[in-house]
């Protein structure tokens, strides 16, 4: 259990300590990544968070509303893209670095590989987590390609779904428990595709 997010009182004062949406997103973020969405269920996430279900819907509104500040915080802080792309970057150096660090980040953690949005976006159908996870992820995909079409516009899609279907597949290989050292291997490896379709 994650303690503090809504216990103990300020100095001097008699009120409770105010609740820490950010760190409740950083518990809740920790706990779908380990067990997917649907191996999360509220009485989880309550007691992770040390607060009742009635703080928890005031705070966040639903579970699926929970998941999806908790993708947009993923994306935000894990492999950031705009770290990476950044304006007058060359291409070929930037695709390369965002697949090494896809690599790395995807095996860095055992007890959460992989991508969380990318796993969660391979739910079947209309499965409420995995809608929330394919707007994340086709986000991201608009970014690169955004990224891409400013020196190869010719090449943006193409390119775009390479790199894509390489992060998912290192997603899924950290998944199935390969390690770092292959995951970064095959992503260097990819990367002279990438070279190869921006010459």
């Amino acid at each position: 259990m994650v303690t503090n997010l809504n216990a103990g009182t300020k100095p001097g004062r008699g009120r409770p300590r105010a609740f820490d949406p950010e760190a409740a997103l950083a518990v809740g973020q920790r706990l779908f990544h380990a067990a997917g969405y649907d191996g999360v269920g509220l009485s989880a996430l309550t007691d992770a968070l040390g607060i009742k279900p009635p703080s928890f819907y005031m705070a966040f509104g639903s579970k699926a509303a929970f998941f999806e500040r908790i993708l947009e915080r993923y994306a935000r802080t894990v492999i950031p893209l705009a770290a990476v792309l950044q304006p007058g970057r060359p291409p070929g150096e930037a695709l390369a670095d965002l697949l090494e660090r896809a690599a790395r980040t995807y095996a860095q953690d055992p007890e959460c590989t992989g991508c969380l949005a990318l796993e969660a976006a391979r739910g079947h159908g209309a499965n409420e987590s995995a809608v929330i996870a394919r707007r994340t992820t086709a986000g991201r995909r608009d970014e690169i390609r955004a990224f891409i079409a400013v020196t190869h516009p010719e090449r943006a899609d193409v390119v775009t779904d390479l790199i894509s279907t390489v992060m998912s597949g290192l997603s899924a290989s950290a998944r199935e428990g390969m390690g770092e050292a292959r995951l970064v291997e095959v992503a260097r490896a990819a990367v002279e595709s990438v070279d190869a379709l921006l010459r």
